[in-house]
C-alpha cells in the first residue's frame, strides 16, 4: 500500500471513490450523493493543484485508490492555529487492514509540519464505532456532541466533535 498526496492526475479516481462513499455511507458525510453526482472530476483537479491549505491523501493498492482523507487548514487569523480532518473514507472491503490508521497518521504528520497549527479537529457520526475507536486510539478527545447534526431521509444522526492537541 502506498499513501501519497493526490494531484490533478488522481482527480477521476478520487471523484469515483467519493461518489462510492457518499452512496454507501450517506450518514457519514454532509454532502449527499445526489448533490455530488452532478459535479465532475474537474472540481478536484483544480482543488488538488492548489495545495497551500488543503491536502488530500490517498491510499493506493497497486493502481486502485482504496482510501482517502483531506486535511484543511483554517484561513481566518484567529483560527490559523487549527486544521480539520474531512472526507475520510476507506472502501468497505478494505476496512480493518490499517488503511484508515495510515491515512490518519499521514494527515496528522502533515498538520504537525504546518507552521502554527496546534490543534486538529474532526467530526464523526456517533454510530460509527470503528472510526470513533480509531480516532480515540490516535489521541483525539471528544469535546462535544451535536444532536441531530445530520438528517438523511427521516433519520437523524448525532455527531461527536473531536480534537487532537498537537
Amino acid at each position: 500500500m502506498e499513501i501519497r498526496q493526490l494531484n490533478s492526475n488522481d482527480a477521476e479516481a478520487y471523484f469515483s471513490i467519493r461518489l462510492e462513499g457518499l452512496k454507501k455511507n450517506p450518514e457519514a458525510f454532509a454532502t449527499s450523493y445526489e448533490e455530488e453526482k452532478s459535479q465532475s472530476a474537474d472540481k478536484y483537479k483544480t482543488r488538488f493543484e492548489k495545495t497551500q491549505d488543503s491536502f488530500t491523501y490517498g491510499a493506493y493498492e497497486g493502481s486502485e485508490l482504496v482510501g482517502v482523507i483531506t486535511l484543511v487548514r483554517e484561513q481566518l487569523t484567529k483560527l490559523e492555529h487549527r486544521a480539520n480532518i474531512v472526507a475520510m473514507y476507506v472502501k468497505p472491503e478494505k476496512r480493518g487492514n490499517g488503511i484508515g490508521k495510515a491515512l490518519m497518521e499521514r494527515a496528522i504528520e502533515k498538520a504537525k509540519n504546518l507552521s502554527g497549527v496546534e490543534q486538529l479537529y474532526l467530526m464523526v457520526v456517533t454510530e460509527n464505532h470503528p472510526a470513533r475507536k480509531l480516532y480515540q486510539t490516535m489521541g483525539f478527545e471528544i469535546y462535544g456532541t451535536e444532536r441531530r447534526a445530520l438528517k438523511y431521509g427521516d433519520t437523524y444522526y448525532d455527531e461527536e466533535r473531536m480534537v487532537l492537541f498537537l
